[in-house]
This record gives structure tokens, C-alpha cells and sequence, in this order.
């Protein structure tokens, strides 16, 4: 299978020195199970995290620890990652198992977690200043959004909980079905005074903030 990758080094305006990294970086180990991404995601993970905090002390030097930890977060989880991703189309240049068949749509997770391998790829080609180069033109828009923090539901919850009734809202796992890479997650939530909200999610810690979220709508 012929990638031109070239598409993609215009795409994040960096042009690599090692073609070899570069492929490596955008191999997922069911391709090759010996020269894949694997480690180079466990890199780059690192790097993006490292940028995005110095630039966040940056931009709010004044700002809580707390309101720092809670934009850290929305920046480099995995759904801002894939979002990343997307945006360049990463998914076009990555080599798994089934790359030859168009038909077959490759899973999120391998796209997002492609994504760091690329940063990570980046650094050990021309190092970190070039690697944060890349990051915050990748991610401005997203950093710039991060001047709104948003509470999420569980941490809204919480507070509710705990300022209403002295106690903490109580989680339940009620099922995990579906196949082990693609599994969904049921789990329901109560304070102390009300009835189980039930919601699912595509893990446990989305599960809870969906069920936290319905749980919100009847309080309000």
C-alpha cells in the first residue's frame, strides 16, 4: 500500500528527516507487531502533555492549581486527540491490519492514540522545540477555548451532593456488554434522596459522567 505522506508533513507544516520514523510512528502494532507505534505513543503522551502545561502557565500564571489541572485535562485526553487528529485526516496515513480495504473504518482509539505516536515521532526527529512548534498549531484553537472552564457533571454533582445532603452521590456498575474492544459500560447514580438515573458510555468513567449528567437535568 503507497502513502504519500507528504501530504500529511504539509498538513502540520514539518517536514521529517527520518522516513523511517515517520512510517513507524504511523503503525499500528496489528501491521507489525515488531516496528509499531506503541512506544512512540508512550512518548509523545508525555511531550504533549509537557507543551500544553508550560503553555497553559503561560497563559494563566495567576490561575488555581485546580483550573489549571481541569483545562490540562480537556486538552490532552483522548477525545482532543482524535478531534486533532480528524482535523488533519491522520486516519488516511495509518497502517493497520485492514489498511487495504477501504471499507473497513479504523477505531478511534487507534487514531487518537496515533496522534501522540506522530508528537512523540516529531521530538525524536528535531527535538522538543520543533515538537512544540507543531502542538500549539495543532491545538490553538482548542487552547484558545479553554478560557471558558467548564465543571464537568460529576464534579457539579458532587458539589450538590455534598452542600444538599453531607454525603456523596453512590455509582453502580449495572452491566458491561459488548465485544472486549468495543465494549459499553451501564451505570446508574443516587444521592441520598432519590431514585437510580441510569447511562451508558464507551467506558466507565464516560458512563458515570452521562448518568451524573441525567441525574442534573431532574435536579434542575
Amino acid at each position: 500500500m503507497k502513502i504519500n505522506y507528504q501530504i500529511l508533513e504539509k498538513k502540520i507544516n514539518f517536514k521529517f528527516k527520518s522516513t523511517k520514523l515517520l512510517t513507524q510512528c504511523l503503525t499500528h502494532k496489528s501491521f507489525n507487531s515488531n516496528d509499531n507505534n506503541e512506544k512512540i505513543e508512550f512518548l509523545g503522551d508525555r511531550v504533549l502533555g509537557l507543551v500544553i502545561a508550560k503553555k497553559l502557565l503561560e497563559i494563566y500564571p495567576d490561575e488555581k492549581e485546580g483550573i489549571l489541572d481541569k483545562k490540562f485535562a480537556s486538552l490532552v485526553n483522548k477525545k482532543t486527540c482524535l478531534e486533532i487528529a480528524k482535523n488533519i485526516n491522520l486516519e488516511k496515513f495509518i497502517l493497520t491490519f485492514n489498511s487495504n480495504n477501504k471499507n473497513n473504518k479504523i477505531e478511534d482509539k487507534i487514531i487518537s492514540d496515533s496522534c501522540e505516536a506522530l508528537i512523540g515521532a516529531i521530538y525524536l526527529d528535531k527535538g522538543f522545540n520543533a515538537a512544540e512548534k507543531v502542538i500549539l498549531s495543532l491545538w490553538n484553537n482548542n487552547i484558545k477555548k479553554s478560557v471558558i472552564t467548564q465543571i464537568d457533571a460529576k464534579t457539579k454533582l458532587q458539589e450538590f451532593s455534598l452542600k444538599n445532603f453531607k454525603s456523596l452521590p453512590t455509582y453502580k456498575l449495572i452491566s458491561n456488554t459488548g465485544p472486549r474492544h468495543k465494549p459499553l459500560f451501564k451505570v446508574g447514580v443516587k444521592l441520598r434522596n432519590t431514585k437510580y438515573f441510569f447511562s451508558s458510555g464507551k467506558s466507565k468513567k464516560d458512563a458515570e459522567q452521562n448518568a451524573a449528567i441525567e441525574c442534573l437535568k431532574f435536579l434542575k
